[in-house]
């Protein structure tokens, strides 16, 4: 056993309900737009705003940032924080001379032609993983809804694992990667299965079934440490929440916003139907799978499979479901707006790549 004292969590941890907590990564370019090299400057060599401080990191390459809020307990924290977050992350990279921008995939990013990151736990995966890490530019939002209660916590992410494709159709914002338009929706989605322990978890019987496979992956070398368990939606053991990894990145904060309320909304509806003793259920994962592509694949316009697998149903008319049930309107609003992947390819048909890449620039007040 390689790690057989490292902290992989404990049941513990969770014992707070309904906290908030969002992850975002971010790409540094240049006055052009372009990605650049700049999380030595802004991570490692320059002090950040105090609200960035521990809450700054790079990622895989050297032009990709996260930035995490604090933990907050309403969605009109979220939203305040989210925003304080995003305008200080602005600032620090403007006065050291980058901008901000934000997509599943940057549009104008050549992985052969940018830096990955020195930092031992990235060369280690590199080693490992290869060639699937070695291209791994994609950025997500990574959002944390606290549970207090380990076993309702593996329960809520199995339940949620039919919900995902809902959230990425709506969320697509990826049709380029290495300046090629894949015809996906959201190549992001793709792109980051290809690495190992990611997409559709299978269903866990409860925390102690989770927490074993944790321990055995860590323990057999199949991964470092638990946060290379990189499944669109898990427990997560350390920060005592149900942590969603679904929605490519968004330059648009109030997309960001969207999302987040639907997984508060979701993840209290579904812990409300775990304390009335409702009985899980039985996905396959191939159907799940399934879903999951043709949101990647088709996003806004995407016909999902319905939960008994018996009929298709169009994106719209799930989201009109979800409002109605959940009593939340933001998905509604990002449903009914242009996607992020049909504006980026009309506007490179009609300004070309400055174009795009201009538009997924942030403001300091978005």
């Amino acid at each position: 056993m390689k790690h057989p004292s490292m902290d992989l969590g404990s049941r513990d941890a969770f014992d707070r309900m309904g906290t908030l907590g969002i992850e975002e990564e971010f790409f540094i370019v240049d006055d052009a737009g372009r990605p650049t090299s700049g999380t030595d400057e802004l991570v490692y060599e320059n002090e950040p705003p105090s609200i960035l401080e521990d809450r700054l990191d790079h990622e895989l390459f050297k032009f990709v940032l996260e930035t995490q809020t604090p933990t907050v307990g309403s969605l009109e924290e979220a939203r305040k924080a989210v925003s304080d977050v995003r305008s200080a992350l602005v600032e620090h990279a403007n006065s050291h001379g980058f901008d901000i921008a934000a997509a599943g995939l940057h549009p104008a990013a050549k992985w052969q032609e940018l830096e990955h990151a020195e930092k031992p736990r990235y060369r280690a995966q590199l080693d490992r993983i290869q060639y699937p890490q070695h291209r791994n530019t994609t950025a997500g939002i990574h959002v944390h809804v606290g549970v207090d209660d380990a076993d309702k916590a593996v329960w809520i992410a199995n339940e949620l694992r039919w919900y995902l494709p809902i959230m990425l159709a709506l969320s697509v914002n990826s049709p380029y990667w290495n300046r090629f338009d894949t015809g996906l929706e959201s190549a992001r989605a793709k792109i980051f299965e290809a690495l190992p322990n990611t997409g559709m978890p299978t269903a866990f019987e409860d925390f102690e079934a989770f927490q074993t496979f944790e321990r055995t992956m860590v323990e057999t070398d199949s991964i470092n440490d638990r946060g290379e368990l990189w499944y669109d939606v898990r427990p997560h053991s350390t920060h005592g929440t149900v942590e969603i990894r679904t929605p490519d990145g968004q330059a648009d904060r109030e997309y960001v916003l969207a999302f987040v309320e639907y997984a508060e909304a979701l993840v209290e509806d579904l812990a409300a139907r775990y304390e009335d003793g409702e009985s899980g259920t039985d996905y396959r994962r191939e159907f799940l799978d399934e879903n999951k592509w043709r949101a990647l694949r088709y996003g806004h316009e995407a016909e999902l499979l319905s939960r008994d697998w018996t009929e298709e149903l169009p994106l719209g008319e799930l989201v009109e479901r979800e409002r109605e049930r959940l009593g939340i309107s933001g998905i509604v609003d990002v449903f009914d707006a242009e996607s992020g992947t049909d504006r980026q390819r009309r506007l490179r048909e009609n300004g070309g790549l400055d174009a795009v890449c201009s538009a997924l620039l942030l403001e300091e007040n978005n």
